[in-house]
C-alpha cells in the first residue's frame, strides 16, 4: 500500500507530458513532376505518363483531405509547356478535359471545391466550358479548396498583376504588399506553408513565384504518378519538424 501511495503521488507531482501532434501544413503546393519519365520507363506514351498523373491527383486530394490540408495547389500546365510538341500538348488538353469529367466529380462529392488559376483563353472552348462548369458546381464546397494551376507562370502572374495596378490609375505610393496581392490571379489562395516537388529536380520552376516566399520546401524523388498518400505524409513529417522564422530568429 505504502509503495501504490508513493507512485500516486509522483504522479500528480510529474505528470507525464502530453505527446505534441505534428502540425499539417494547411496549405500545400506540389509541381507534379516526371509523368514523361514515369511513361519512359515502362516504354508506354508519354499520353499514358499524364493519365496516370492525373489519377494521382485524385488520391492525393482525398488524402489531403484524410490529413486535414484545407488548400491544396497543383501545378498542372505551365505556360512553357505550350512549347512542347503538337501531339503531346493536344494529347493533355485531351487528359485535362477527361480527369474534370471523370476524376474531379467524386471529389466534389466529396467537398472538395475546384477552381483553376492562370490563363484560360489559350485552351480549347470545350475544355474552357467544362472547366468553368466545374468551378461552379463546386463553388459552395469547403472541406478542401483544389486549386488547379492550367497555362500558369509565375512571371506572367506579376506582369498581369502589375498591367492590373496600371490600367486601374493606382497611384504608386498606395500601392503596398497587400494591394500588389489583391490583382493577382486568385487573391484568396493563401500563401502555401509547403511546397513539394516530386521527380528529384531541385526547383521552383515560376510557380507561385509571389506567394513561395517564406514556405518550406519538400524535394521528392519519386515520379508523380508513383507519389502516394505515404511520400505526403512523410514530407508533411518532415515540415512539422522546421522552424519557420519568416525573415526572423
Amino acid at each position: 500500500m505504502r509503495l501504490l501511495t508513493r507512485i500516486r503521488t509522483l504522479a500528480r507531482i510529474r505528470p507525464l507530458p502530453e505527446v505534441e501532434l505534428p502540425e499539417v501544413a494547411q496549405s500545400v503546393a506540389i509541381i507534379l513532376d516526371g509523368n514523361g519519365r514515369w511513361a519512359k520507363k515502362r516504354r508506354l506514351p508519354t499520353a499514358a505518363g499524364h493519365r496516370a498523373g492525373a489519377r494521382t491527383v485524385r488520391r492525393i486530394v482525398e488524402a489531403a483531405i484524410d490529413v486535414g490540408i484545407r488548400d491544396l495547389a497543383v501545378f498542372a500546365f505551365s505556360t512553357e509547356n505550350w512549347s512542347r510538341s503538337e501531339e503531346e500538348v493536344d494529347a493533355l488538353m485531351e487528359i485535362f478535359a477527361e480527369t474534370i469529367e471523370r476524376e474531379l466529380p467524386d471529389l466534389a462529392q466529396q467537398g472538395v471545391r475546384v477552381r483553376f488559376i492562370g490563363r484560360r483563353d489559350r485552351a480549347p472552348e470545350d475544355l474552357q466550358r467544362r472547366m468553368s462548369g466545374m468551378e461552379d458546381r463546386t463553388e459552395l464546397n469547403t472541406r478542401l479548396n483544389l486549386w488547379v494551376a492550367f497555362d500558369y507562370g509565375g512571371r506572367a502572374e506579376l506582369v498581369e498583376a502589375a498591367r492590373r495596378l496600371v490600367e486601374s490609375g493606382v497611384d504608386a505610393d498606395e500601392i503596398d504588399e497587400n494591394v500588389f496581392a489583391a490583382n493577382l490571379y486568385a487573391p484568396e489562395l493563401p500563401d502555401p506553408d509547403l511546397l513539394i516537388r516530386t521527380s528529384g529536380e531541385l526547383r521552383i520552376s515560376n510557380f507561385l513565384l509571389w506567394q513561395l516566399a517564406y514556405t518550406e520546401l519538400v524535394f521528392v524523388d519519386k515520379l508523380w504518378p508513383d507519389f502516394d498518400e505515404r511520400d505526403l505524409r512523410s514530407a508533411l513529417a518532415e515540415y512539422a519538424q522546421r522552424r519557420r522564422r519568416f525573415g526572423g530568429r
